[in-house]
């Protein structure tokens, strides 16, 4: 591990108990920041209300440090947004968001156009999916950024278990992003779940990155944040353990060609790969071929969108 990566896992990885929740509510009272949750949820009526009820009493009736928790719904087929609602999230369907640009499956979309629909000067992503959920998942991962003006995006670290065993979840991060960060972005290693869905921005941050549109957009964002504003900007907090809903082989396989899509076009702007992946299932006549294309389109950053200007000029 490089030096400099060893000094930062030393000055910018906290644990949740490091900022008491009084010294967060006393520094955005002070700071005049304001916060908001977004939840991008896809067919998630299971979890999205429980998320949605601790983050509602425990950090906004309770005290309070969240402005706004909003749930974008990008085409669930079950009641996950009448949950969310229920719950006490504004709920916002992906495609009312900027409707004159066609929206496209994908969770970076979803998170895009989450900026037009939210004002905080933070903005904190959770995972819809999250089972066992507790507050400081928010306030654990805000709190660098309500304390200290030269972080700028924090990502939430934890145990992730498959099943029974411990430590065994993200196999993503393991197989394939955490090889392309060592190998190719080196002082992005210290990251413990740099694919984490849990993480908190300074809006003046996320409105300058491209979004890629798919599941690579965590590892796009990370990769951007070093270039654009710097590695001692970037922290991790420790949040305990998570747990959530788990992927088959094929799906994750899918999820790595995005992110490998997505580490390649930082490698070389316009040398193209073939954008697909076929897989096979074993059929009535043996195994067959499925061929999935592989997200290639990314959002600009939203400081170009005319419609996001003119909302900060009004």
């Amino acid at each position: 591990m490089l030096e400099e990566v060893e000094r930062w896992l030393d000055a910018r990885s906290w644990s949740v108990t490091d900022r008491p929740l009084q010294q967060l509510l006393a520094a955005k009272h002070a700071g005049g920041q304001t916060v908001s949750v977004v939840l991008p949820a896809l067919d998630e009526e299971e979890t999205v209300g429980d998320i949605v009820s601790v983050i509602r009493r425990e950090l906004m009736e309770g005290v309070p440090l969240v402005d706004e928790l909003v749930v974008v719904d990008s085409g669930s087929r079950d009641r996950t947004s009448a949950v969310a609602a229920a719950a006490g999230a504004r709920v916002v369907h992906r495609d009312a968001i900027l409707p004159r640009i066609p929206a496209v499956p994908g969770k970076g979309e979803v998170l895009w156009r989450s900026l037009l629909v939210t004002g905080g000067d933070i903005v904190c992503f959770v995972d819809a999916d999250l089972r066992e959920f507790r507050a400081d998942f928010v306030s654990g991962i805000v709190g660098p950024l309500l304390t200290d003006p030269d972080v700028h995006l924090v990502k939430a670290m934890y145990d992730r278990p498959l099943g029974a065993a411990p430590g065994q979840g993200g196999r993503v991060t393991e197989l394939m992003a955490r090889p392309l960060l060592n190998m190719h972005w080196p002082r992005l290693a210290g990251f413990v779940q740099p694919l984490g869905g849990e993480y908190a921005a300074r809006r003046s941050l996320l409105e300058q990155l491209p979004f890629p549109v798919g599941y690579g957009v965590e590892l796009g964002m990370l990769v951007d944040a070093l270039h654009l504003v710097g590695l001692d900007a970037l922290a991790q907090v420790d949040v305990g353990v998570r747990r959530h809903r788990h992927q088959d082989g094929q799906a994750l396989g899918r999820m790595s060609a995005a992110i490998y899509r997505t580490a390649q076009l930082r490698l070389a702007r316009g040398h193209l790969v073939r954008p697909a992946l076929t897989q096979f299932e074993r059929g009535a006549d043996g195994f067959e071929p499925r061929t999935y294309s592989v997200d290639t389109e990314e959002r600009p950053p939203m400081t170009e969108i005319a419609e996001y200007a003119a909302r900060r000029v009004a």
